[in-house]
Parts: structure tokens; sequence; C-alpha cells
């Protein structure tokens, strides 16, 4: 596995659409290695296909959670050729951030919950349910392979703002209620 180099503002292959995989091989699993590892490295929640300059359909998310032992846990879910299948839930507004654009966090509003399907790296598909933190980054991440990044979903960012505005920006939170 190799830390691949992540693309940055400015770069055209991130207002691209991407493109299907239509070969599962050792490539598509050397890619999908690298771009956990490289996500990890990162500190992201997820990484997408044209982050790292190969238009597939193809993203990586993180999903933190509390094992059977009563500690932190994570796996990397691998998505090929993602399809959104459903979206539900109130709007929630947060800063949201990309590895792609590190210095810009914009307040974005998405859904709670998200069902989905995908392909893993060896072609079977499956179906996964989400909601909260690991809902938005798949939507991020998805968005992301039809060219659509946070400087499109925001209309205001965080570091654009005096911390008086800041404050009068409607911002929610995942905890629970």
């Amino acid at each position: 596995m190799a830390i691949r180099n992540i693309v940055k503002d400015g770069d055209p292959i991130l207002k691209k659409v991407c493109r299907p995989v239509t070969k599962f091989d050792e490539k598509l699993a050397t890619l999908l290695d690298d771009m956990g590892e490289t996500m990890i490295q990162a500190n992201g929640l997820g990484l997408a296909g044209p982050q790292v300059g190969m238009l597939r359909r193809v993203f990586v998310v993180l999903d933190e959670f509390i094992n059977e032992n009563d500690e932190p846990d994570y796996e990397v879910i691998e998505f090929v050729n993602p399809e959104i299948l459903e979206t539900s839930g109130d709007m929630v507004t947060i800063w949201e951030g990309c590895l792609s654009f590190p210095e810009r966090n914009g307040a974005i509003a998405r859904p709670r919950y998200v069902k989905a399907r995908a392909q893993d790296r060896n072609g079977e598909w499956f179906e996964i349910e989400a909601e909260n933190m690991l809902a938005r980054a798949i939507l991020h991440e998805n968005d992301h392979l039809n060219g659509i990044t946070v400087l499109d979903n925001a209309n205001v960012f965080y570091e654009d703002l005096t911390p008086e505005q800041r404050k009068k920006v409607h911002i929610d939170s995942y905890d629970e209620e």
C-alpha cells in the first residue's frame, strides 16, 4: 500500500464526472487499499477517486464506532459504482471540510439518513443504511464522483466570516436530543 497525493483546489479533475468501474482486479484492490491508507493518514472521513487523480466511481469512508469491548474502533467502507437510493430525515447543517480544500469549511445542509447501494472490490453488490456523520460522508464523497465539491454545496464559509458573523450562522449538531 502507498500514500497517494491528494488533488487540491484548482485541479480541473475535481469538476469532472467519473466513469464506472468495469474491471474488478488487483489494480482496483490496490487503488482502494491506497485510498483507505491515504484517507487515514490525512485524518479524513472520506476520499473519492478524483481526489487521488482517478476518474473512476470509487470512494472510501471511515465508519467510527464503539466495539464490543466498549473501545473506539473504525472500519474503512469501500464503495465502487455507488448509487444513492434514498435520503430522509431532518436536514442538518454543519461546517463541512474536504481534504481537497483544506482551508475551506462550508456550512452545508445534508439529510440525516442515506440508503446507498454499491459494489465491493470483488464486484459484489451491497446496500448500506447510514445516519448522521457516516451519511454525510457518503453523500459528500458521492458528490465528488459527479464533479460536485464543497465549494458548490456551501454558500457560507467559516474562514470568510468574522467571529461575530460565525455566531449568526445556524449550525446543527448530531448530539442525541
